[in-house]
């Protein structure tokens, strides 16, 4: 779940919800589909995951007659069409935020700031910007994004010097905490973190793998 900000389309202009929406399983019917749609279309998520369904071995649902694969990538297709053609930050133009800026963007030539519902808003390329805090206001928006221009420098987070690389991510000490209270105390070690970080990488690509096959045979 994501806050959503004011000026945004939700229904609801305090928050909103960012969600995964499954196309195609057994019992959908085109009725079902059709709230479906009218789902995404009533409350323009900002963040939304659409998948086709994906029978788990081991699951009742897996045991179930399944929908026609071209029927299921279809409907996923719509479904897909109306998200990309929404807008969620179009009428942000104007407003002004406080974000918190913590790693390079994907493009290289900005960094990319965080504000309080955690909406992705793209700041000018300073080193002294990263950890810091900016008042900014909103010049520009995308699908995915928006841009900015500085309106005040507010205060620095300490970055750990693993991360003094003003191109790594900003490592909070609200998530170190969180791990070190999921481990017991004598394992705080970097070696049970990377492990526990690559078994979760391994997870992902066995599942990554398992839908790669599935997709085949139903093609």
């Amino acid at each position: 779940v994501a806050t959503q900000s004011p000026g945004s389309s939700g229904i609801n202009a305090e928050y909103g919800i960012a969600t995964d929406i499954i196309c195609g399983f057994p019992t959908e019917t085109e009725e079902d589909f059709q709230e479906t749609l009218a789902l995404i279309d009533r409350y323009q998520f900002p963040s939304l995951f659409i998948n086709q369904f994906f029978p788990r071995p081991g699951t009742p649902a897996a045991r179930m007659k399944r929908i026609p694969a071209d029927q299921v990538k279809l409907r996923t297709k719509r479904a897909t069409e109306i998200f990309q053609k929404q807008f969620p930050y179009k009428g942000k133009v104007g407003s002004v935020e406080t974000v918190l800026v913590t790693e390079l963007a994907t493009d290289g030539e900005h960094y990319v700031g965080h504000n309080k519902f955690y909406e992705q808003v793209l700041v000018p390329k300073d080193e002294s910007y990263m950890g810091t805090t900016l008042t900014v206001k909103i010049t520009e928006t995308g699908k995915h994004y928006m841009k900015c221009e500085v309106l005040e420098v507010g205060s620095t987070m300490k970055l750990p010097s693993t991360y003094s690389n003003p191109n790594r991510i900003a490592f909070s000490e609200g998530p170190k905490k969180l791990v070190q209270n999921l481990l017991p105390a004598s394992q705080h070690t970097t070696r049970n973190f990377l492990l526990l970080l690559f078994a979760g990488l391994f997870v992902q690509l066995l599942y990554i793998v398992l839908r790669s096959r599935w997709n085949k045979e139903t093609t």
